[in-house]
């Protein structure tokens, strides 16, 4: 007996609505109720579908944008910055460098400044590589239309994602630099390891301290940064794989307390991304999976 088609898709569609929403909560939600609709039309309906792929995205689509609405009026009420929901991820999101780059902290945040179709066209044609007339059957738009949208979206991202790409090895190298001058207090190591214009952002949703807004300058947080060796005196185990980067999971006495990511460029790091709120922590225990 062949497997389900929606079966066989599952951590496709999750990966799709978790790129469009940032939120792993809300993606799973997004696949239930995709399940939902695929079991409603029963054998007879799921076997007129011809190309059950392709449907079950687009099913996921339209309830994503259906949902960016919710998330839109939940953001206005948000205590502080709101940074995506970090996720746990294998090492084969790692090497898939186009599938890691999409999922990235810091991509998910550029994400955050399209418009919800802009997003949607963006998502499904440069990550998941959907024909334009696929997308527009989703969007209820014609295929010219989508161009434009995919154009339009591609400038957007250009001009405000990472400039590098950098091999693991050197993600590990430079990262556990930062988590030797971070666990140790010193502060000029960790001035050597961060950009001079480094961007640290924290999230604690109103419940956990956390900066209250980004903050711009290795001179104005090293010295913070240099306090929190009473919080991690133990380095070990604290190296992660978060979102198909190498990260740092902080958790004292085995509770989760704080997700980091990073961006790395030339040796340095230049963008500092903490979670804190616990709400997007829970999920730190399970391996997400994703894929394309």
């Amino acid at each position: 007996m062949s497997e389900d088609p929606f079966v066989a898709h599952r951590s496709l569609l999750f990966t799709v609505a978790y790129e469009m929403l940032g939120s792993a909560a809300d993606a799973e939600d997004i696949v239930q109720e995709a399940w939902l609709r695929w079991a409603a039309l029963g054998d007879a309906g799921r076997g007129e579908v011809r190309d059950p792929r392709a449907y079950l995205v687009r099913v996921v689509t339209r309830l994503c944008l259906n949902r960016q609405r919710t998330l839109a009026r939940r953001r206005e009420d948000y205590v502080g910055e709101w940074l995506p929901e970090p996720l746990l991820t294998s090492p084969d999101v790692a090497e898939d460098v186009e599938l890691a780059e999409s999922v990235s902290i810091a991509m998910l945040r550029v994400l955050e400044t399209l418009r919800p179709t802009e997003r949607a066209v963006f998502v499904l044609r440069e990550v998941f590589d959907v024909p334009y007339d696929e997308i527009a059957e989703a969007l209820d738009k014609s295929s010219p239309a989508v161009r434009q949208i995919a154009t339009r979206a591609r400038q957007h991202v250009a001009a405000r994602r990472p400039r590098m790409s950098v091999s693991r090895s050197e993600q590990e190298q430079v990262v556990e630099r930062f988590l030797a001058a971070l666990t140790t207090g010193d502060v000029p190591a960790l001035l050597d390891v961060l950009a001079p214009d480094v961007l640290v952002v924290g999230d604690g949703g109103g419940l956990a301290p956390t900066i209250p807004k980004p903050v711009r300058g290795a001179s104005k947080i090293a010295s913070v940064m240099g306090q929190f060796a009473e919080l991690v005196p133990d380095p070990r185990g604290l190296v992660a794989e978060l979102n198909g980067s190498v990260a740092l999971r902080i958790d004292p006495g085995g509770e989760h307390d704080t997700a980091v990511s990073f961006v790395i460029e030339d040796g340095r790091i230049t963008e500092i991304y903490a979670v804190r709120n616990p709400h997007k922590l829970q999920r730190l225990n399970e391996t997400a999976q994703l894929t394309r």
